[in-house]
């Protein structure tokens, strides 16, 4: 998360940078491995990734709004009770919109649009950002963690479906053999074990492309017996 200065108003090139800083640089899923627990299981389907997806950059950007507007009016000692409260009425009032318009996806999301309560990104960010900055800057770093969150698990979810039934969004894309097409469909991806390998080979994949991601060493390798002989 970009660090603000309160007492600056932030410019439009700092809101971009704090957006856009956590969909690769910083992302909460592939960087601080954050969220994860939702990637592994709403992603059998991508309107189902979609969903979840945008209901979790929506709490956390109106929570990190909500917050940030009355940081000088929340007592230090109840602050985390505060902030769960305000998380928890907003995942309310995202479910019960789910299960009046989009009443098949609630069904599929289950429990899991509940436990956006303790999600690590929205508890995370209302905590060290939001109670800090101003609304705008808050809603903005918000914003952008919501978008990682949103591309890792679009990415996936779009990558088990198409391998696992042939379609996207429901619409089939690869012929499949029982309808007289090529396509097998592999059911592992439709499992949670894909999912998790999945996601492993896309952390792997960001941090061999910006190495600096990865974490250091806990300890050196010991030295080999050539190189111990130089």
């Amino acid at each position: 998360m970009a660090d603000v200065t309160p007492a600056l108003r932030p410019r439009p090139q700092r809101l971009w940078r704090i957006v856009s800083e956590p969909l690769i640089r910083q992302n909460p899923v592939t960087v601080q491995i954050l969220g994860i627990c939702s990637a592994l299981a709403v992603t059998t389907q991508l309107a189902t990734a979609l969903t979840m997806a945008a209901a979790l950059t929506a709490v956390v950007v109106m929570a990190a709004g909500i917050i940030s507007l009355i940081r000088h009016h929340i007592p230090n000692s109840i602050r985390l009770i505060v902030q769960i409260v305000i998380i928890a009425a907003l995942v309310g009032v995202i479910d019960q919109l789910l299960r009046a318009f989009l009443p098949d996806i609630s069904r599929r999301l289950s429990v899991f649009v509940s436990l956006i309560t303790t999600n690590c990104i929205v508890m995370g960010h209302t905590e060290s950002f939001a109670r800090r900055n101003p609304p705008l800057p808050a809603m903005a770093d918000a914003l952008g963690s919501g978008l990682g969150y949103s591309l890792v698990l679009v990415t996936i979810g779009a990558l088990r479906e198409l391998f696992g039934s042939g379609t996207l969004m429901g619409q089939p894309v690869l012929p499949t053999v029982e309808q007289g097409g090529w396509f097998e469909p592999l059911s592992l991806m439709l499992l949670a074990p894909s999912a998790f390998f999945m996601l492993g080979l896309l952390v792997w994949a960001v941090r061999s492309w910006r190495p600096e991601q990865a974490e250091p060493l806990d300890f050196a390798p010991p030295l080999r017996a050539e190189e111990v002989l130089r």
